[in-house]
């Protein structure tokens, strides 16, 4: 559990948070494998036997005073009884002392049924279930990038999974890929549909028979894929609903699949299963049967170039509604979307966040790297069935969590997450109580965050046991991961600055960007811009930089933060934010489904990838063996470069740039042997998507790709800077803006 602070050391009060102009706030990445600083947690058993505080229902932790019958909470502060068996287990006697007493940071595991704060029952089978959901309206360039996709998905699965296959359109199909040929039983989607088909899944194949065991069935399930096919005009037309003057050649009952899977999938009485995963595949809008969205272009246009007001906001409620009912089967939606067409993501990615899923958005199928990135997601340790809550002590409060969770609707600031990776980060935003401050005689401020989760663990080998079946090679076990963290505090605004994470701080600022952007793209803007403003002028004041008389004050203001090296990224920051697609919906060029896909992958990334999604890494090498140096400028300057080679890092683009200088002798592209080549194959093994890989000689090649990436020769949007040129002129118009305030 990696937990990083955008100020490693915490305001004294109210006054001084508001001074320095910096979110406070904290990233969490739950399921990382090691804190930030790469220590791994204390690990055992017994986690039900965890002390709680009896008012504010935290964990005992090695930061409690702990006296022979009695502890006091670390984050509330209250007294607790410590019965005699927890007693005897923190005597300390002879060096075997349990987790929580030699870390503040445990991994516990808990006994079965251990389930409270809104946790489901625990009846569920422990087989991970695994659903692919295919949309037949497509082509078959789609249908067959999907089908790489899924046998890649297949590679990746462990050993006893079971695997499903259901197809969509005006009707939805049922596989039954455990005979000697795949069988397919069909349903329609009634056109008026609310969500109900006149059968239920199951009266037209068991979930047994739905459900096939990897194992057995992998040869089969590849067969069964083979089998489809897209749509054919002639069937839609025979299927086309009476009356209708048309034909649609694109039906996608989406909604209604989707809707009737879930219910599939679960129980009446809670989960059915603890792992449930579908992979919703789309080549273009629902537009059929409940849930079908509107693509007219009216709205179309509405939402791509609204001129100052760009409302990215979904059309129904049908998705949340089946998010809620996705989040209570425990079934998690990964949504991939493979289409150029407009697809009105803003009203599906609901599904795909709130039940813990990712979203995927692929403009064509030549350049997808779908089968790569479904395999990089499965083949990855993940958590599911997973509760969060973050508690602070008395004097500050959560002011607003982000991330890809469903919150509780009984408990505050409980957070179920039906899927987790070690990748997966969330965001909490602090504030202080009314009338609240640290002070030298209260108790140092403290966080604990609570992570319970499931993991599915192999059961040994099972090859002797020929009866045994696959599933039993597998046993759940329900974990407690704890962290308890103590900060220090003061009431200098130089050591607030010294200890700021801008990793963290741009995390959240992305967040609240995103947010806001939702309602207002120009005010939003406006906001960032007076936020950098408001931090720049109370730097300077706290540096005393800006001198009084004769009208020369703007030209004292450092901009740069040239005494605080934490500060000096903020400014890029908020810049490239500026210019990026996230507050660029009303340019021309910009897909606002691209939008939307941008919105789920940086909401959900920690901190040190956002950065490099944001503001890309430029490293120039002397030659593919020699790297040079890490450049801090995103600008043309890099033409002039005496350097040959430079690698760019943009997160989910990777670029190799030859100048047109370089010498002819320079290997193009660089051999797989290089210390060049190692680095970009390390990146995109680390990364948890797939990163495009772009080689470019300046001499002959476009370079616009890689020109693209250098955002600080770019011009802002001309409604909000008109006279801006790049990021030097930017900076102008701050220290402008700065100098206004400051008279």
């Amino acid at each position: 559990m990696a937990v990083r602070a955008s100020l490693a050391c915490f305001p004294s009060d109210p006054a001084l948070h508001e001074a320095c102009g910096i979110p406070w706030g904290v990233a969490v990445t739950p399921f990382s494998a090691t804190d930030e600083r790469g220590s791994t947690p204390a690990t055992g058993a017994e986690g039900h036997l965890l002390p709680r505080c009896q008012s504010c229902f935290a964990y005992f932790s090695l930061l409690c005073p702990l006296d022979r019958w009695s502890w006091n909470c670390a984050v509330c502060g209250a007294e607790n009884d410590l019965p005699a068996d927890a007693a005897a287990r923190y005597a300390r006697d002879g060096g075997h002392d349990p987790p929580e007493m030699r870390s503040a940071f445990v991994d516990l595991l808990l006994p079965p049924s251990t389930r409270e704060e809104g946790e489901a029952a625990a009846a569920a089978a422990p087989t991970p279930v695994y659903v692919a959901a295919i949309d037949l309206s497509s082509s078959e360039e789609f249908l067959e990038l999907v089908k790489s996709a899924l046998q890649a998905a297949l590679e990746a699965l462990s050993p006893g999974s079971l695997f499903g296959l259901l197809t969509f359109s005006s009707k939805i199909g049922l596989y039954d890929v455990q005979g000697p040929i795949p069988i397919v039983k069909n349903v329609f989607i009634p056109p008026d549909s609310d969500g109900a088909l006149q059968v239920d899944l199951e009266d037209i194949m068991p979930l047994c028979s739905f459900l096939a065991p990897i194992d057995s069935c992998k040869d089969r399930i590849t067969e069964a894929l083979e089998t489809i096919k897209p749509m054919s005009s002639w069937e839609v037309a025979a299927n086309a609903h009476e009356g209708q003057d048309h034909v649609l050649h694109h039906v996608r009952g989406f909604g209604v699949a989707l809707d009737v899977l879930i219910n599939y999938l679960s129980s009446e009485y809670g989960n059915a299963f603890e792992l449930a995963r579908i992979f919703a595949f789309l080549s273009g809008p629902p537009n059929y049967g409940a849930g079908q969205l509107d693509i007219s272009e009216d709205q179309n246009a509405g939402k791509a170039r609204g001129a100052d007001h760009i409302l990215l906001q979904e059309q129904t409620r049908f998705y949340k509604n089946l998010a809620t009912s996705a989040v209570q089967a425990g079934v998690c939606v990964d949504l991939f979307a493979i289409t150029n067409e407009y697809t009105d993501l803003t009203s599906l990615k609901v599904l795909s966040v709130e039940s813990g899923g990712s979203l995927f958005l692929y403009s064509s199928t030549d350049e997808s790297t779908l089968p790569q990135d479904i395999y990089k997601m499965l083949s990855r340790p993940y958590a599911f069935g997973c509760v969060m809550r973050l508690r602070t002590s008395s004097q500050f409060k959560i002011a607003d969590s982000y991330g890809h969770f469903f919150p509780d609707p009984q408990y505050m600031h409980v957070q179920h997450i039906n899927c987790c990776d070690s990748f997966t980060t969330y965001s909490y935003d602090f504030e202080f109580e009314k009338d609240s401050q640290f002070s030298r005689k209260s108790s140092p401020p403290i966080i604990q965050i609570a992570f319970k989760y499931t993991v599915l663990v192999h059961n040994g080998d099972t090859s002797d046991f020929p009866n045994s079946g696959s599933r039993s090679k597998y046993l759940l076990e329900r974990r407690l991961r704890v962290r308890t963290i103590q900060y220090n505090t003061t009431a200098n605004i130089w050591d607030l600055y010294d200890f700021v994470d801008p990793d963290v701080v741009l995390t959240i600022l992305v967040h609240q960007v995103i947010l806001a952007s939702l309602s207002d793209e120009l005010e939003t803007r406006l906001w960032l811009q007076d936020w950098l403003a408001v931090v720049i002028a109370q730097y300077n004041k706290a540096y005393k930089n800006v001198t009084s008389g004769g009208g020369t004050e703007m030209y004292n203001i450092d901009v740069n933060f040239s005494h605080c090296s934490q500060l000096q990224p903020l400014s890029r920051f908020v810049f490239a934010i500026l210019l990026s697609p996230l507050l660029q919906v009303s340019s021309e060029g910009i897909h606002p489904d691209y939008v939307t896909y941008l919105q789920c992958l940086l909401s959900a990334l920690e901190p040190a990838s956002l950065r490099q999604a944001i503001w890309p890494t430029l490293i120039s090498y002397s030659s593919p063996d020699v790297e040079a140096e890490v450049h801090q400028s995103l600008s043309r300057t890099v033409f002039t470069s005496e350097r040959p080679i430079f690698l760019l890092d943009a997160y989910k683009d990777l670029l190799v740039y030859y100048s047109p200088t370089a010498s002819s002798e320079i290997p193009f592209p660089p051999p797989r042997d290089c210390l060049l080549r190692s680095t970009v194959d390390r990146l995109k093994q680390e990364r948890n998507i797939t990163p495009k890989l772009v080689f470019i000689q300046g001499a002959h090649d476009d370079t616009t790709e890689f020109e693209k990436y250098l955002v600080e020769d770019q011009t802002l949007d001309g409604s909000l800077l008109p006279s801006s040129t790049g990021f030097s002129s930017f900076l102008d118009e701050v220290r402008s803006k700065v100098a206004e305030h400051s008279i």
